[in-house]
């Protein structure tokens, strides 16, 4: 099937590795043109590399999603290098896991500003360019969690906070050509779950509550950005798609 997405230019936050690399690997596949983006430099690098050695297109800029000039300045790159910005994925996340009482101001603000502020950073820098192109797709990568969990107080509302930031979005966009959506993933045997001392313990609890019986593979998330991504897409937003075995509750 032809997603469409050949030459369109798609950017996506938090992407040197794991989830994030294999959504950026899975939209040079189509064609698009990707940027790859993260505070990380050395693995921001390498990955954007290793796709320029298979032939794709590809720009790889380092800086902070949480500082608005950073967010500019990437956009802006990605404006001059390849003309446009079609696809953003905002994508960049990261955990501060701690029961409520145990929890500091910090651990709660640097997951809002990351995933949340990152979010809007990003959006608001690119909605001109798809405006103007009268057309985009803005696939915010939320999580299960947004449900609630235990000890992810801080975490779960700022995945549930970018379902309604989507929501918002495409109600406000849509007369433009853009899309707005949200891909909430479940358990997925990434690099930094696998790295966690209790891994083999959350691997398998996740495996048990889940219909489908293995666990979720970044593949799984990067073939749903590239179908929310793509010209089939075109009349879907404001939607959440669970990447989740089978798991809600």
């Amino acid at each position: 099937m032809d997603l469409g997405l050949k030459d369109k230019v798609a950017i996506v936050t938090g992407s040197a590795r794991g989830l994030g690399a294999a959504m950026v690997a899975r939209l040079a596949a189509e064609g698009a043109r990707v940027v790859v983006t993260d505070i990380q430099r050395e693995q921001a690098e390498a990955t954007a590399a290793a796709l320029r050695a298979q032939g794709h297109a590809v720009h790889c800029v380092v800086g902070d999603i949480t500082k608005a000039a950073d967010v500019q300045r990437l956009v802006d790159e990605t404006i001059a290098t390849f003309g446009g910005v079609h696809v953003l994925v905002n994508n960049a996340g990261m955990p501060r896991d701690k029961y409520l009482v145990k929890m500091s101001e910090e651990d709660w603000d640097i997951v809002m500003n990351v995933m949340l502020k990152g979010a809007f950073l990003a959006t608001r820098a690119v909605m001109p360019k798809m405006i103007e192109q009268g057309w985009g797709r803005v696939i915010n990568i939320s999580s299960r969690a947004h449900l609630g969990n235990p000890t992810q107080a801080n975490y779960s509302a700022a995945k549930a906070g970018l379902i309604g930031m989507a929501k918002a979005l495409a109600a406000e966009e849509g007369r433009y050509g853009i899309t707005v959506n949200c891909i909430a993933p479940g358990f997925m045997d990434t690099e930094m779950v696998q790295a966690l001392p209790t891994y083999e313990t959350i691997k398998e609890r996740a495996i048990q509550a889940q219909p489908i019986k293995r666990a979720g593979q970044p593949a799984d998330v990067a073939d749903a950005v590239a179908f929310l991504a793509s010209e089939c897409a075109g009349f879907i937003s404001g939607e959440v798609l669970h990447v989740t075995g089978g798991r809600y509750g």
